[in-house]
């Protein structure tokens, strides 16, 4: 049984960590050596009484740092809802606690390198969207679940959980290899959560939407694009609505990840940076290895590419189209959208054009379902699996409308919708339903791009408002200065945290010593230099308009010549990750 870590109590001496749960009649203690790094497993009776002691919700993990090992605790949680009966939280407030008492051993360039690698986790925790359950498995859909044997009921959450979704999957390896310290290791999910009662015609059901995203191949929005050599697309995510009414439950499953061959789009100081398809690898292999484990797992495939069809999207939706017809397999569906162009004008509307467009496959895939006598009566026989460039603001915007359409049939056939009733007249739903899928695209979009989604609008109001132009207009812009100046950062500490890079035991230099070139602080001082002295020729006229006019066109040309050269040497002046190898990125 799992032992809820939610109500641990952590007790702390000089030598020793010790981790209580607080389950009726639990005596099970884990002792963390300070000295030796040791994990064991122990009785309350060992915690001695002069231990200084605090309430934790749960252990992250372990992690190796410059100064040694660090204990990552849950400090505080909210409650989301209750699934099944089961209470889900999200993890508020972490603590990130050192083995070592002083860091006096390090030298000060390794002082230094400790406190931004604390920094680097610190900006992990800190990203919204990590949820855990005590004692069910949020990482598996309703439907996989239901598939299991009754061993697997019988092994820790740990075990059971799918590794894709465990986000503190590399921080729990240390309690991982020591089965009977399972009991306190607790999957943590990354993504978005929302568990909403409703209710229509009086009937009042649950309705939850659950955003699990994938930690192989993860990253920010420019440095992780496409997929690496296992098949694994970067920003993947699987997105599940579950509705729960009189012991009745239904779900349906959709899946969006970008577009899964080696391409890259890394920052250059551009707006838009123009995608690169990579001409040295087999795309076919990596394509293969991706759809094989998607067809394993989610059964038949309808991808809906939502790239633009003309300029620098076009040539990927044209090596999309090209490699769906070189697997030659049945089981998978492809269809381009030009999203964009479709809706042109703000005629929204118009993407209804898709979703009749797929409603036979909708029909065909179905959703799981099981009544409330227990009988599973229909299981999901396939997905739809959505991108755009991001997978972020198009991808949900298709993404909502399909699992309205789902839920119009669960709802019709669970008693709760009458006959001829229309899920978008239900006001007060509809408003819950539209709004819960903007905050989902928002959660996705800050944890990828670094902002909120683009296109809520729509989302929450089913319209495009001048409004909602305008706040897109201002997330763009914070979208271009983070992708180009904070988001090597944001790189290197998903990777440290996923275990990409690994800090060395030994006392080597790690690659944050990396030092940058001269001309990435000599130039942007050049042409501050030069376009301030434009600005004051201009201010403090010359003799003469000629004498003004030739220091003008002088320093003018100084500064554009210099902005030119940045430009051009874009990639030496954006804030690159330093961890994990350019190749290994690409």
């Amino acid at each position: 049984k799992h032992i809820s870590a939610y109500g641990s109590i952590k007790h702390t001496t000089p030598e020793k960590f010790f981790i209580e749960a607080c389950d009726e009649g639990a005596d099970a203690v884990l002792a963390i050596d300070r000295v030796s790094n040791e994990m064991t497993l122990t009785g309350k009776k060992d915690v001695p009484p002069s231990a200084v002691t605090r309430p934790i919700c749960g252990i992250m993990g372990t992690i190796r740092l410059v100064a040694g090992m660090y204990l990552v605790v849950i400090t505080r949680k909210r409650n989301v809802g209750s699934l099944l009966g089961h209470a889900v939280w999200k993890a508020a407030d972490f603590d990130v606690i050192s083995y070592k008492k002083t860091v006096l051993h390090l030298s000060e360039i390794q002082s230094q390198e400790n406190k931004t690698f604390l920094s680097m986790l610190n900006n992990v925790l800190t990203t919204d969207g990590f949820y855990f359950c005590t004692d069910f498995d949020l990482t598996h859909t309703l439907q996989r679940l239901a598939n299991t044997s009754p061993d697997f009921q019988e092994m820790s959450l740990l075990e059971r959980a799918d590794q894709r979704f465990v986000w503190n999957g590399n921080l729990l390896r240390e309690l991982a290899g020591q089965p009977e310290l399972h009991k306190f290791a607790l999957p943590v999910i990354h993504g978005f959560i929302v568990m909403k009662p409703c209710r229509i015609n009086g009937k009042i059901f649950e309705w939850i939407l659950i955003s699990r995203r994938s930690c192989f191949r993860a990253g920010v929005r420019y440095y992780v694009r496409g997929i690496d050599s296992e098949g694994h697309a970067a920003n993947f995510v699987e997105s599940e609505q579950i509705v729960l009414y009189e012991g009745a439950k239904a779900s349906f499953v959709q899946t969006r990840g970008s577009m899964p061959f080696y391409w890259s789009q890394r920052p250059n100081l551009r707006y838009k940076p123009k995608p690169i398809i990579s001409k040295t690898t087999n795309h076919m292999d990596g394509f293969q290895r991706h759809f094989d484990s998607q067809l394993l797992i989610y059964g038949k495939q309808t991808i809906l590419n939502l790239v633009n069809q003309k300029g620098s999207e076009k040539p990927l939706e044209q090596a999309f189209d090209r490699m769906v017809s070189g697997m030659n397999n049945d089981m998978l569906k492809y269809i381009a959208f030009d999203f964009h162009k479709e809706c042109s004008h703000m005629r929204w509307d118009r993407l209804q054009i898709l979703v009749d467009a797929v409603a036979d496959k909708q029909e065909e895939y179905g959703y799981f379902m099981v009544n409330s006598e227990g009988k599973t009566v229909a299981q999901q026989k396939g997905v739809f699996r959505s991108n755009c460039m991001d997978c972020l603001d198009r991808t949900n915007v298709i993404q909502s409308l399909l699992a309205r359409r789902s839920l119009q049939s669960q709802l019709q056939r669970m008693g709760v919708l009458n006959v001829g009733q229309r899920i978008e007249e239900q006001a007060e739903f509809e408003k819950i339903y539209k709004n819960a899928w903007a905050d989902n695209a928002n959660a996705c979009a800050v944890q990828y791009a670094g902002t909120g989604a683009l296109k809520t609008d729509f989302t929450r109001t089913g319209k495009r408002t001048r409004w909602g132009l305008l706040m897109d207009g201002w997330n763009s812009m914070i979208r271009y200065y983070k992708n180009n100046f904070s988001d090597g950062f944001r790189q290197d500490s998903i990777d440290l945290f996923l275990g990409n890079f690994a800090v060395d035991e030994s006392d080597g230099p790690t690659p944050l010593r990396v030092q940058k070139d001269w001309k990435f602080l000599t130039l942007p001082i050049i042409m501050l230099v030069a376009f301030s002295m434009c600005i004051v020729c201009l201010l403090m006229a010359g003799d003469t308009w000629t004498e003004t006019l030739a220091y003008v066109m002088f320093w003018g040309a100084a500064s554009a010549i210099t902005a030119t050269i940045i430009l051009f040497n874009g990639q030496d002046f954006v804030d690159a990750p330093k961890l994990v190898h350019k190749e290994k990125m690409d």
